[in-house]
């Protein structure tokens, strides 16, 4: 079973970065972008996402915001918040909605470990 990635952020080249991380660390799985909140959420309504990567700093719903909305309607979804912006407030609501932290700049070793439990996750609830 194919597993889709969806990668949010506003700068085109951090979705270049964190997509590239993706591939080397689980080059099978499908990468879809989205470059804000509304887009997001038009493809998870649309279904088939399994996994979701969101920057915090947006234009518009930021990414903790879509984070929580996302957590409503998915409550099993694997996120991670990929963001340059390391306040203990911004980490503390990320842990407090059960979503991952990836310091920016994005790199594979950041990335290890929230892809390998995320496709773990993924093997347990598909048997």
């Amino acid at each position: 079973m194919e597993t889709k990635v969806l990668i949010v952020d506003d700068s085109k080249l951090a979705r270049i970065v964190v997509g590239k991380a993706v591939a080397a660390l689980q080059p099978d799985w499908i990468r879809v972008e989205a470059a804000n909140a509304d887009q997001a959420l038009a493809l998870l309504e649309n279904g088939g996402i399994d996994v979701a990567i969101l920057d915090f700093n947006m234009p518009g719903r930021n990414g903790l915001e879509l984070a929580e909305h996302v957590r409503q309607r998915f409550p099993e979804m694997p996120m991670a918040l990929a963001t340059a912006n390391i306040q203990d407030e911004v980490i503390a609501r990320a842990r407090a909605a059960n979503i991952a932290f990836v310091s920016k700049p994005v790199t594979e070793e950041g990335f290890r470990g929230f892809l390998s439990g995320a496709a773990l996750k993924l093997r347990s609830a598909r048997r």
